[in-house]
């Protein structure tokens, strides 16, 4: 992690452990921009945050950047605000370009629509019988969203003109749920996305600090 320079305000992640906020510190670390964090801990029974996360934004969720007076909350804002005031012009493609708007199709994709699915099965997984009925529509909408991500990347290593940008910070952790869940078998390329992410010296490092995290492909 670089050190930061003087009377220079550090970030501050406010990280849930096994959490979407990974992809905020594999971030920072891409960048190579100093930062904090701010660790808290899931409930042992719920698997659900902790209630001290409320005292830093009212909905208690994970991640929340602190900048500063500012705080900032939702993994794609977070993304592009980091990029637009940290990045200096990496990891994001030129506004107004092709390229650019295709990355912010994927910034919003990955929380908007290709999550909902993955969350609808864990949380109906818990009413037993009760949620069967909702599973083929679940698992088909699981697979139609992994299928897109597979397409989409074909033969390349990254979403955006085949460079590591933003839209891929935000898939990750998509792809290490799929992987994590089999769909390698049906996706190679979306499994060997997930490696190729994990791969990287910047990943490492932003796992290290966070280990154990129950997506780590080893």
């Amino acid at each position: 992690m670089v050190q930061p320079a003087e009377n220079i305000a550090m970030l501050i992640v406010h990280h849930l452990n096994n959490s979407r906020s990974q992809r905020i510190l594999w971030l920072l670390e891409e960048l190579g921009t100093p930062y904090q964090i701010k660790a808290y801990s899931r409930d042992a029974e719920t698997s659900l945050a902790p209630p001290e996360l409320k005292a830093i934004h009212p909905l208690g969720k994970s991640p929340v950047l602190q900048d500063g007076d500012r705080v900032i909350i939702e993994s794609g804002a977070i993304t592009d605000y980091i990029l637009r005031h940290h990045g200096q012009g990496k990891l994001m493609p030129v506004p107004g370009t092709p390229a650019h708007e295709d990355y912010l199709q994927w910034l919003h994709f990955a929380e908007g629509s290709a999550m909902t699915p993955f969350l609808l099965a864990l949380y109906t997984a818990r009413l037993g019988d009760a949620g069967a009925p909702l599973q083929p529509r679940i698992k088909e909408q699981i697979g139609s969203f992994v299928s897109f991500l597979s397409a989409s990347l074909g033969d390349n290593d990254w979403l955006i003109d085949n460079s590591l940008s933003g839209a891929d910070i935000m898939m990750s952790f998509i792809a290490e749920i799929a992987a994590m869940q089999g769909l390698g078998a049906h996706f190679p390329n979306v499994l060997a996305y997930a490696k190729r992410i994990q791969a990287r010296p910047a990943w490492i490092a932003a796992a290290t600090k966070t280990e154990p995290y129950n997506f780590h492909l080893k």
